[in-house]
């Protein structure tokens, strides 16, 4: 891993966001990279036409501003950081920025969204974490990477299960020191004998070569909830899961749950986008 993207706008979830990135650094040695988006409002998606009437000099001033701020962040790093501030939607700036800058992974602040602002608009990091080919570690609370000792990753059992999935887990894993625990949340609409599927995972677990990991079935009224309720109960630190996909290792069988795990749980989400 060579580039680790930080988003940051300030709040106190980019800023738990840097701090994670940063301690992780120690281990892999990774350059950081900082970047502000400056969000422009529209007046509508056809026009494209900024609601204010936003001067050279005030976009250059608010520029500046940011820019200012990401360096005096950048000057409490002892290590290798690029900062960079850019106009336009954070979400499509920050997925055309990892793209252009060979980013291997995002570590992104994140406050969730419920209630309509979840269903009609979303948050950032849950459009991020839809859109980006390379993992995201969605951060809200000031959590230390050295302090994730269980990480949960939910399996659907299948035959075709992604093995570039399988191996970024393994990375994810390897790279924290932690105890990986793989589960499958038995529903009622998806019901599987414990007996079979306590050993569906087990073969799993051996086929893909897994060490230091569990198996475990939890039953619930769905997916979501079972992965937080599972969670809770073996106070994990961490879960990991693969977004965008139809079929294969994790969840999807309601087609968001990673996103809804972003905006619902309080610790770190790991995500990675299964091509």
């Amino acid at each position: 891993m060579k580039h680790i993207l930080v988003p940051c706008d300030f709040s106190e979830q980019s800023s738990n966001a840097l701090k994670f990135a940063v301690q992780l650094q120690e281990t892999s040695k990774a350059e950081i990279h900082l970047l502000h988006i400056v969000d422009l409002p529209f007046l509508d998606d056809t026009m494209l036409m900024p609601a204010l009437s936003f001067e050279e000099e005030k976009l250059k001033d608010v520029q500046n501003a940011a820019m200012t701020k990401l360096e005096r962040l950048a000057k409490n790093i002892d290590m290798p950081v690029k900062t960079n501030v850019h106009l336009g939607s954070p979400s499509e700036k920050i997925l055309e920025y990892i793209a252009a800058n060979m980013i291997d992974l995002v570590i992104m602040g994140t406050k969730g969204a419920t209630g309509m602002r979840e269903i009609f608009v979303g948050s950032n990091t849950e459009k991020v974490v839809r859109g980006a080919r390379v993992p995201v570690i969605s951060v809200k609370d000031n959590v230390r990477p050295r302090q994730i000792k269980n990480i949960v990753f939910p399996n659907t059992i299948q035959s075709d299960a992604h093995e570039d999935l399988v191996a970024k887990v393994k990375e994810l894993q390897h790279s924290l020191h932690a105890h990986l625990h793989v589960v499958y949340i038995n529903t009622p609409l998806n019901f599987k004998s414990d007996s079979i599927t306590h050993t569906s995972l087990v073969n799993f677990a051996r086929y893909y070569m897994l060490h230091d990991c569990t198996t475990h079935v939890f039953n619930d009224v769905d997916e979501e909830s079972g992965i937080i309720n599972f969670t809770k109960m073996i106070d994990a630190d961490m879960i990991a899961v693969g977004t965008h996909g139809r079929k294969g290792l994790v969840h999807l069988l309601s087609g968001s749950l990673a996103e809804d795990l972003v905006n619902h749980s309080r610790i770190p989400i790991w995500t990675y986008t299964i091509k």
